[in-house]
């Protein structure tokens, strides 16, 4: 079973009905699974909650409310923490930082260990073994 860790970016692609993320979900094996954490679920959710009140707000908080159904959202391991912290200090380190809420997420993936699901290619500068698929291409 392989675990797949979908990250906001890709999140929001299927709640767009990005054809090929909606394709390569559909084609996993029977036991694997793609899965959301909580940072991923936050940072979706305060997408909506940025926009203006409104009839396109309310029709997007739908269509967001049925995608996070479909995944399991998973919590941050305390595990989770530890690998955080050795991420942001090696990156530092190396003059590479990151985004807070993508530490989070590498950290999440790895303790988890789960395929990073993402187009931002700022995750291939964690290294730490995280591994990263891009389901656009």
């Amino acid at each position: 079973m392989r675990r797949y860790l979908l990250d906001s970016s890709t999140l929001s692609y299927i709640v767009e009905e990005h054809s090929t993320v909606q394709a390569r979900v559909k084609a996993l094996a029977e036991d694997d699974r793609a899965i959301i954490c909580a940072v991923v679920r936050g940072e979706v959710l305060f997408g909506v909650q940025r926009l203006p009140r409104g009839k396109r707000r309310e029709t997007l908080a739908a269509k967001v409310a049925c995608v996070l159904s479909c995944f399991r959202c998973e919590p941050i391991p305390e595990a989770a923490a530890d690998l955080y912290a050795c991420i942001k200090a090696d990156t530092q380190v190396r003059g590479k930082r990151l985004d807070e809420n993508d530490l989070w997420i590498a950290a999440t993936a790895l303790t988890l260990d789960a395929v990073l699901v993402t187009s931002d290619s700022d995750f291939g500068r964690v290294g730490n073994g995280l591994r990263l698929e891009d389901w656009t291409r």
